[in-house]
């Protein structure tokens, strides 16, 4: 093994220690690790939060275990869960906007987030296309909830049934009605539903992952 795949172990084991002179060090041997492939002294700190994701962990795979991640990938999984989970935080977006009478941009971060997450776990892509696809779900997430809410307004001032209102409108003006109703927080809150949807799409990587 490699020093960085080896540390990818000793930096979540709780018998580690660090040496100024010397880097990462084990609490037992008082040396670095010079394991190959397991330590039987590793022991995962519970208090550790694993947050790599293959793009940070560039340097601490080899091209065998990355491929190896690969074939564990499930993209229709992911994109599944993804576009499900957009789709409920659109409509709760739309409820929520539609009882409050205000538009909360936070709705967008946070459906950013949940469909990154939700592709992370059914999709476990370690490829660029997961985030790709992420933060495309996460954006178009976020237009059909601000376009939903639109809705229940017009519902709610023409005196009519949600459906009823959603039958009875003229796609024609889709784009003019979402171009009058967006403002510059907007491209902010899009942005971080995006990069959110990106960011969070990415397999986390567990010691146990590169073995």
């Amino acid at each position: 093994m490699t020093r960085a795949e080896q540390l990818a172990f000793c930096n979540q084991c709780v018998n580690r220690k660090m040496d100024l002179e010397k880097g990462m060090l084990c609490s037992f041997t008082n040396e670095r690790a010079n394991f190959d492939p397991v330590c039987e002294k590793y022991e995962k700190d519970p208090t550790y939060i694993n947050r790599t994701t293959p793009e940070e962990a560039g340097l601490q795979i080899t091209s065998q275990q990355f491929e190896k991640l690969k074939t564990e990938q499930n993209l229709p999984l992911g994109i599944t869960a993804a576009l499900i989970t957009g789709i409920v935080g659109s409509i709760l977006w739309a409820l929520i906007t539609n009882s409050t009478g205000y538009q909360i941009g936070y709705m967008a971060v946070a459906i950013g987030f949940a469909v990154g997450f939700a592709n992370r776990v059914a999709g476990k892509g370690v490829e660029q296309y997961f985030g790709i696809i992420g933060a495309s779900i996460a954006l178009l997430s976020c237009v059909v909830g601000n376009f939903l809410s639109i809705i229940g307004m017009i519902a709610d001032s023409e005196g009519l049934g949600y459906m009823e209102t959603l039958s009875l409108f003229d796609w024609s003006l889709f784009f003019p009605i979402m171009a009058e109703t967006f403002s510059v927080m907007d491209i902010l809150f899009y942005g971080f539903a995006a990069y959110g949807g990106y960011k969070y799409s990415f397999r986390n990587l567990e010691p146990e992952d590169l073995q």
